[in-house]
């Protein structure tokens, strides 16, 4: 049995040469020493999963050629793995997911949660069945300040929220880079491993945060899905409208072909009693609006920063946290309450994590897209 306190042992699907997120999932686990990564199978192929394996310091015996094998061979070992991190394109979510809750260890899944709605319920059962934890890494709700955004929406401060605005913009896929040999841009841009262009990949970041930070619950979308490069199959552009329960509205844009972005996810929040902004590129400042006052700004660990964005706060205000640190957050979270599980707890006061149901929310909401952009523009509800 694991000690209480104690390292988590780590196992990952995926996240082999020449991918990006492995290696940010990696990073993320390591910043605060919950983990040790000790087992994978980083590939596909069984000769890069074991040159991938090896390159980042894995034992022979626990470098796995495909993920059923693993399954079986961790569970059955009394060192094996408490937890595994699922980093493989979105149509290899579910088998490794599902075979893992089965062995009865906990998972920690890249987004979107799968390439179907009907498939993000089937990996729903198996996570209620097996009693494991499981989390989603939408790693932006990680962030401190998002954190306080969420305290402050949820707490009252902004009064009756009226207006959500979100965007997600980036340049990278503004030229067919797909057909140049970039493995991102291949596998994100068909429609078989992805399941969704723009949409899925940063478009379920984007209707994750707002949906986050304000807690709203979504009554229907109006939607249009666009492909702006010559011959690819799957969306790069994408405008919603959104209408929420209780009469608030909203827009979401999501974009890799808007020339001059990079990363540039945003959240704008507008209430009776004022208004919010936080960008993704500045995560370290909050813009808080009162209403007929001046607007202000909250720095991480500054004046104002309150208690939820305190608990994932490292280092001193004006020391800035980003990127790795908000994945890391999330890794910290899913430690706190796995730590918890281990004697029969549950996790403390604050922890927080994208779970299974947030998983297929955020399925739910690519489908009613599709399915509005196919009818014109149609609203329909997720």
């Amino acid at each position: 049995m694991a000690n209480a306190g104690g390292r988590i042992k780590l196992g990952m699907v995926g996240g082999g040469e020449g991918a990006f997120i492995g290696a940010v999932h990696r990073i993320a686990s390591c910043i605060d020493d919950q983990y040790e990564l000790v087992a994978g199978v980083l590939s596909s192929t069984p000769e890069k999963a074991r040159r991938s394996g090896e390159a980042v310091g894995l034992a022979a015996d626990r470098i796995y050629d495909d993920y059923e094998s693993m399954a079986k061979a961790e569970a059955e070992r009394p060192d094996g793995v408490e937890a595994v991190a699922i980093v493989t394109p979105n149509h290899m979510h579910a088998g490794p997911t599902i075979a893992f809750l089965d062995a009865g260890i906990h998972v920690i899944c890249d987004k979107p949660l799968s390439i179907s709605l009907a498939e993000a319920k089937r990996m729903q059962a198996a996570v209620e069945k097996s009693g494991r934890i499981f989390a989603l890494t939408h790693n932006y709700t990680g962030y401190p300040l998002v954190r306080r955004m969420r305290e402050m929406a949820l707490g009252g401060d902004l009064g009756a929220v009226r207006l959500v605005q979100v965007e997600y913009a980036q340049d990278w896929l503004a030229e067919p880079v797909e057909k140049r040999g970039s493995k991102q841009a291949e596998w994100r841009t068909d429609p078989k491993r992805s399941g969704a262009g723009a949409l899925g990949d940063i478009g379920t970041h984007a209707f994750n945060l707002a949906d986050f930070v304000t807690g709203l619950s979504l009554a229907e979308v109006s939607a249009e899905l666009t492909s702006f490069v010559e011959g690819r199959q799957v969306d790069d552009n994408v405008q919603i409208s959104m209408r929420y329960l209780g009469g608030a509205r909203g827009a979401l844009w999501a974009s890799q072909v808007a020339t001059g972005n990079e990363n540039s996810l945003m959240l704008r929040v507008y209430g009776t009693k004022g208004g919010l902004m936080w960008r993704q590129e500045n995560p370290n400042q909050l813009f808080w609006s009162p209403l007929n006052e001046p607007t202000r700004i909250i720095t991480r660990a500054g004046p104002q920063s309150g208690e939820a964005a305190a608990r994932l706060t490292r280092v001193a205000a004006g020391l800035p946290e980003g990127y790795f640190e908000g994945f890391a957050n999330i890794y910290s979270e899913v430690a706190a309450a796995i730590k918890a599980a281990r004697k029969g707890e549950t996790p403390p006061k604050g922890v927080l994590f994208p779970t299974i149901e947030d998983g297929v929310k955020g399925l739910a909401f690519i489908e009613a897209a599709v399915k509005s952009s196919k009818a014109n523009g149609e609203w329909v509800k997720p």
